[in-house]
């Protein structure tokens, strides 16, 4: 079938989110179909009435970018999601901890002078990165009818995250050599569970961004 072999080539062209992909597929082949069963009602052929269909639908280089563009915002806004409620939620949990352990205060007077701008620093950047993941969210949601170029915004937190997250990895490491443990850590159960949630999270985020970097390049490609 016609219908069937465009709507192929249509799957084949997309990439992003599998869900919103198969469903923008899914609502171009039913849009296909309608249009070919209301001509076939007039008295057309199938073959002739899908023919006409795809015709009047367009081309694939044509309808594609825009179908991409949809996906690439789509990736945008996950993870955009992603960094306002992760990046708080961890930072939160983390002062949490610290303000629980060590339970002797005296464990943190031999700390470096530059621990605390250290920790200042990396508390910045963590509330920077759940802010512009928080506006990105808004933009490519309520805001996507004024915005042209949805890619571009989601190229941009993704550029953002893969300069971040190295950049607090190194602040992390310094105030854990600043801090000499500190000792009795491992022995604390909340501490030692969120540090194994923590590089999950980083990972995640990682991924993400680089799902969003691929696809902005595969629509400035096209």
């Amino acid at each position: 079938m016609l219908i069937d072999d465009y709507v192929a080539g249509l799957a084949r062209a997309l990439d992003g989110p599998a869900g919103p992909k198969r469903d923008l597929v899914v609502e171009a082949r039913d849009s296909l179909v309608d249009t070919a069963e209301a001509y076939q009602e007039e008295g057309m052929a199938r073959v002739e009435a899908e023919l006409l269909a795809v015709e009047e639908f367009g081309e694939l280089r044509e309808i594609a970018p825009a179908y991409q563009r949809e996906l690439t915002a789509t990736a945008g806004r996950r993870l955009g999601a992603l960094l306002f409620v992760s990046v708080p939620l961890t930072t939160l949990l983390w002062s949490l901890i610290w303000a629980f352990f060590p339970v002797d205060a005296d464990a943190w007077a031999h700390r470096p002078d530059w621990f605390l701008l250290a920790a200042r620093t990396l508390d910045l950047f963590h509330m920077a990165t759940g802010v512009l993941g928080g506006l990105t969210l808004l933009v490519l949601t309520w805001g996507s009818r004024w915005v042209s170029r949805p890619e571009r915004v989601t190229r941009l937190l993704a550029v953002w995250v893969w300069t971040m997250l190295p950049v607090t990895l190194l602040l992390s490491a310094a105030l854990q050599y600043g801090s000499q443990g500190p000792a009795g850590f491992s022995a604390f159960l909340p501490g030692m569970i969120l540090s194994l949630t923590t590089p999950l999270l980083n990972g995640l985020q990682l991924y993400a961004a680089a799902r969003c970097l691929r696809l902005t390049r595969r629509l400035r490609a096209a």
